[in-house]
């Protein structure tokens, strides 16, 4: 009786495992495939499918339309310009997420708990219902010290709503993390007498890289691919990030696809490249947080 129910309870989870296996190889398949067909489509010439149709067989597969696409967006410039943005805003997010969510997970006050919730329900504000308030505070703060461009059209006011808007997703990140950090940690800190800083910046802090890494790659991700605060508040194109470039192609080049293709693969590469050189890092630190004990 056992062995027929054992045998039937392998059976099943046979099928459950077939299931999940079908509807997780549909789901990459649909995710992939928009992928592989922009970079099909960016090797071939625009004139092999004008002439032969878009499903055909290509005749020639070059790098044309990498190498126009690289000199028409100027894309060093516009590269240049989404570092200077994302770097100093991931790592301004990461420390005062990380300092918030320290705050929050190792000293009980009333308020943590509501203060948790105020960083995270930020998150869930549409940018259009915030940009124009927003652009109305930095032409204000503009006038107020007799320079419109101290945030508005200025590297640092895209920085700070970057900032703004990703610091509530690191806290409750991190948050979540630390509290699988044993009490005792900060016991002992305390009983040797560490300041709240020394605390947070010799003790904690070093214990949190997993999660950093990963939030790490997420915020530069997100950072870098942001399209809507540049178009706001930058007004010279110059200093506008690598998505504005592609945007600009797009709006001069609408009808070829395939240069269009090339230039979207150019701009997300280095992404591409982020992960791939933080992906250990990145899987770490999505999963030791993930379980307690």
């Amino acid at each position: 009786m056992t062995q027929v129910t054992e045998a039937k309870y392998r059976n099943k989870q046979k099928r459950k495992d077939a299931v999940i296996s079908v509807f997780i190889g549909t789901f990459a398949i649909v995710w992939i495939f928009p992928i592989l067909w922009t970079v099909w489509t960016s090797l071939r010439p625009y004139q092999d499918i004008i002439e032969n149709g878009v499903f055909s067989a290509p005749k020639h597969i070059n790098l044309h339309n990498y190498l126009e696409a690289f000199k028409l967006m100027n894309i060093l410039r516009y590269l240049a310009n989404s570092f200077i943005v994302a770097i100093p805003g991931v790592v301004l997010t990461l420390f005062f997420g990380s300092l918030l969510a320290f705050v929050v997970t190792r000293y009980s006050f009333r308020f943590n708990l509501y203060m948790l919730l105020l960083f995270t329900a930020g998150n869930l504000l549409p940018i259009q219902l915030v940009y124009a308030p927003l652009f109305k505070i930095y032409i204000w703060i503009g006038d107020v010290v007799g320079n419109r461009n101290i945030l508005y059209d200025s590297y640092w006011g895209l920085i700070l709503i970057h900032v703004a808007f990703q610091v509530g997703f690191a806290t409750f990140v991190l948050s979540s993390y630390m509290k699988t950090i044993p009490k005792e940690i900060s016991e002992s800190a305390i009983v040797d007498g560490a300041s709240v800083f020394t605390h947070y910046w010799n003790v904690i802090l070093p214990l949190l890289r997993p999660p950093l890494a990963a939030l790490s790659v997420l915020m530069t991700t997100w950072i870098y691919n942001e399209f809507f605060w540049a178009i706001v508040l930058m007004k010279t194109d110059a200093k506008r990030p690598i998505t504005a470039a592609l945007g600009r192609l797009r709006g001069e080049y609408i009808t070829d696809f395939n240069m269009l293709a090339a230039g979207a693969i150019l701009a997300a590469l280095p992404t591409l490249i982020i992960f791939f050189l933080m992906k250990r890092q990145f899987v770490s630190g999505l999963t030791l947080g993930s379980t307690k004990g």
